[in-house]
This record gives C-alpha cells, sequence and structure tokens, in this order.
C-alpha cells in the first residue's frame, strides 16, 4: 500500500536527489500493481530510497493530523488508514530520523499558527515550506545540498499559497481557517496581484536554483517543470479554472500515472 502514496511533488524530490551519481544503480524491476507486465528499467540507489522515506512520512504525519482534526466516529476512517501505514512509518522514520524530527516540530508550529487564525501569512507560509526544505540531504557537498534546500523551500511555499488560494471560497464558506484570508481579513481577491506575484517570486527563485545544479539528463524535465508547468498550474488557479480542468483530465492523468 505505501507504492500507493507516491505523487509528482515526491517524484521531483526523487530526480532531485537521484541526480547525484553517489550510490545511484539501475535495474529491472517488476512492478508489483502490474505482475504480468514485463519487469521495467528503473533507477535505484540512495536518492530513491530517501524521496521514499520522505513520502512515507509525510503520508502518516498526514493522516495522523486528520485523525487529530476529526471526532471519533469521522475520524474511525483515518485511523485505519494511519494504523495501515504505521508500519512503513516506523521503517522510515529509522532510515531519516532528523527528517522525521522536523516535520512533527514543523507541524506543530504551523498547527498552532493555524489555531490562533495566524494573519502573518509570510511565517504561515514558512513553515510549510520548511518542512519540504527539510528534505534536502545532509551530506558532504555543502553546497549542492544547499541548493537543494532552497529549490524545495520555495517550491513548498509556492504549494502552500497556491493551495490556500485554491481553496480560498471553501474555507471562507465553511469558516475554516486560510493564511490569505487571514491577512486581508477577508478581501483575498482584491489582492490578487499581490498574491501572484508573491507565489511567481518563489517560482522563479525555484528556477535560478535549479540553474545551479548539474542534474545531467534531468535538466531538461526540471526545466519544464519549474519554469513551464508552475506558471501555467499557477494561472489556472488564480483565474479559478484548476480544480475544473482536474476534473476534465483526471482520467488522462490516472491513465499516465498507471503507466
Amino acid at each position: 500500500m505505501a507504492r500507493f502514496t507516491l505523487n509528482y511533488d515526491l517524484t521531483l524530490l526523487a530526480i532531485l536527489l537521484q541526480s547525484s551519481p553517489e550510490g545511484r544503480t539501475e535495474g529491472c524491476k517488476r512492478c508489483p500493481v502490474h505482475p504480468l507486465r514485463k519487469p521495467k528499467r528503473c533507477l535505484q540507489g540512495i536518492g530513491m530510497e530517501r524521496a521514499a522515506d520522505v513520502s512515507i512520512i509525510l503520508t502518516w504525519h498526514k493522516v495522523n493530523d486528520d485523525v487529530q482534526d476529526h471526532g471519533f466516529w469521522a475520524g474511525l476512517p483515518h485511523r485505519v488508514v494511519r494504523w495501515w501505514f504505521t508500519r512503513p512509518y516506523r521503517r522510515a522514520a529509522r532510515a531519516c530520523p532528523e527528517f522525521d524530527l522536523q516535520v512533527r516540530q514543523g507541524l506543530e508550529r504551523l498547527s498552532r499558527l493555524e489555531a490562533e487564525r495566524s494573519p502573518r501569512l509570510d511565517e504561515v507560509a514558512h513553515q510549510f515550506a520548511s518542512i519540504l526544505a527539510a528534505a534536502a540531504p545532509s551530506g558532504t557537498d555543502v553546497a549542492r545540498d544547499r541548493i537543494l534546500e532552497q529549490l524545495l523551500y520555495h517550491v513548498g511555499r509556492w504549494i502552500y499559497l497556491m493551495d490556500a488560494w485554491d481553496d480560498l471560497e471553501e474555507d471562507e464558506a465553511s469558516g475554516r481557517y486560510n493564511p490569505l484570508s487571514a491577512r486581508f481579513q477577508g478581501q483575498a481577491r482584491e489582492e490578487k496581484e499581490y498574491v501572484n506575484t508573491t507565489c511567481t517570486h518563489s517560482a522563479r527563485l525555484a528556477g535560478n536554483a535549479a540553474q545551479l545544479l548539474e542534474l545531467g539528463p534531468w535538466n531538461e524535465v526540471l526545466e519544464n517543470i519549474l519554469c513551464v508547468g508552475l506558471p501555467t498550474v499557477q494561472s489556472a488557479v488564480m483565474d479559478g479554472r484548476w480544480k475544473e480542468l482536474k476534473k476534465l483530465h483526471k482520467g488522462r492523468y490516472t491513465h499516465e500515472r498507471s503507466v
């Protein structure tokens, strides 16, 4: 079941971590989900293992947060999912204890700010961005690790703000905390240009950091993600078209992921 936590955010992380030649190997593996298909050639190594550990740790903490946010009966499905992922989570936490601790502490700080309905937009976004930045390894190449940290930080900040804008209408209707609504006292839509500008700034800083990396065959892929993918998604989110686009392309994206 842990394999089903794979998403495009963590695929990006795997590309960044596996781009280092250290500990990288190749092999043929048969997919457990499609056991009758021919084995596929795939990358293996330290980067892939860390990306997998990060994925499980983040998934478990997200599910645990869902358990805390719901009552006993409403939280039962989340408790079942948490129980299912507890064993993989413990293995991942043993492999990446520093990251697990940083995620735990970061989520606690983020939860406190959200419970306070903090209007400090940059501080709230910083806490979320710092969690993703913590996924950068602490290896022997200090300069490279710092570049990865900055890239992941600004991608994380971009994700948080885009998610807040995408959920703005639903959050205001339900009375849930939204950092943009809190920052602009319910007038976030009038500050669309500001939100768009600060998100563009983070996307560009992530792109600038990527320019300092040598990723070999992944250079063009990363450039497409940061310079084409993020601006395209941002435009759709800011214009209110993103949810409809996801519904429209859900079947195609699901098929592409399964392939």
